[in-house]
């Protein structure tokens, strides 16, 4: 372990921590996965020993900071300079791109991607399958969602693509893809694919203007500031 950790840091397997990475108290990696879990309380043989040997470990790039009550499962590669904020769940098989920042609260429930420099806020829940692209913003209480006849065993992922804006508390459903520099309203319910450079809002989503109108708006707003 090349980084720096405090109180209760725990890692587990052969987890990989890079240099100038800091672990704050009560982190977790290396977690295994359900099917181990399980696997050992049949056997009765859930220890941290255990929990240890089973574990395939997860690798957290340099210069990151995971703060205190992160949780990143096995099997899970975090590149350099991610940061995550309190109380963040990260399940095995996702991958965090370079410069990407996870909110607290947040979930990244299954195998999901997350490419360069997205910041992902606070209390956000990206389930299995979801991709999100770089340069992405997603606000605090979005939610995804991954099945379109819930409960059921077939799932589709989310795609958001390059540079898309989500606003709080809006609704991705099952299998849509959010367009490269496309804007989704606060609150909003989009039930459908979002073209690229156009900005929806309402329940269900509905176009409301282009990317370049809501760039012009956004710019008087910022310049007429006192």
């Amino acid at each position: 372990m090349a980084g720096t950790s405090e109180g209760s840091t725990l890692v587990l397997g052969p987890s990989k921590i890079g240099s100038g990475t800091y672990l704050a108290s009560d982190v977790i990696v290396g977690y295994p996965g359900r099917s181990k879990l399980l696997k050992l309380l049949t056997q009765g043989q859930v220890t941290l020993q255990s929990l240890d040997q089973v574990s395939a470990g997860a690798t957290i790039g340099k210069r990151c900071v995971l703060r205190s009550g992160t949780v990143i499962y096995e099997d899970v590669e975090i590149a350099d300079n991610v940061e995550t904020g309190h109380g963040v769940l990260v399940r095995e098989g996702s991958r965090v791109g370079a410069g990407s920042r996870i909110g607290s609260g947040s979930q990244l429930d299954g195998t999901v991607t997350v490419d360069e420099n997205a910041n992902i806020q606070s209390q956000v829940y990206l389930p299995h399958r979801t991709a999100v692209g770089r340069d992405v913003f997603i606000a605090p209480r979005v939610c995804v969602t991954n099945d379109p006849y819930p409960p059921s065993k077939r799932l589709t992922g989310v795609t958001i693509k390059d540079r898309a804006v989500i606003g709080g508390n809006a609704t991705l459903l099952a299998g849509i893809t959010i367009g490269e520099g496309a804007i989704v309203g606060a609150g909003a319910v989009v039930t459908k694919a979002v073209e690229p450079e156009t900005v929806v809002i309402g329940v269900p989503a509905r176009l409301h203007m282009t990317r370049r109108t809501y760039d012009e708006k956004r710019g008087a707003w910022e310049a007429a500031e006192p």
